[in-house]
């Protein structure tokens, strides 16, 4: 398996922006397609966004024009920057690994928690 690390939430205003990243272990980070998921409180895990191995992205609706996923993998690192955060960004965002050169990878971080005040 390989250990994701994220970080980068916090508190922020309705408006706001922040900028996850997710650190991630292993020497073939360039093979795996990478995500950024949120849960809500009470609500089920989501797909906010993701990126393949070949860096190409794709957003959920909800993030969408504000949201960027870019890898950086000389620096084995995802990162997702938010901008005009609103309420119901409010989760904890987890960075996903999946894929690898056996295809059967599927790891995940702790989390880290997005918090938007209005």
């Amino acid at each position: 398996q390989v250990q994701l690390v994220e970080s980068g939430g916090g508190l922020v205003q309705a408006g706001g922006s922040l900028r996850l990243s997710c650190a991630a272990s292993g020497r073939t980070f360039s093979s795996y397609a990478m995500g950024w998921y949120r849960q809500a409180l009470g609500k089920t895990r989501e797909l906010v966004a993701d990126i393949t191995s070949g860096s190409s992205p794709t957003y959920a609706d909800a993030v969408k024009g504000r949201f960027t996923i870019s890898r950086d993998n000389a620096k084995n690192t995802l990162s997702l920057q938010m901008h005009s955060l609103n309420s119901e960004d409010t989760a904890v965002y987890y960075c996903n690994a999946r894929g690898g050169p056996c295809g059967d990878l599927n790891s995940w971080g702790q989390g880290t928690q997005v918090t938007v005040s209005s």
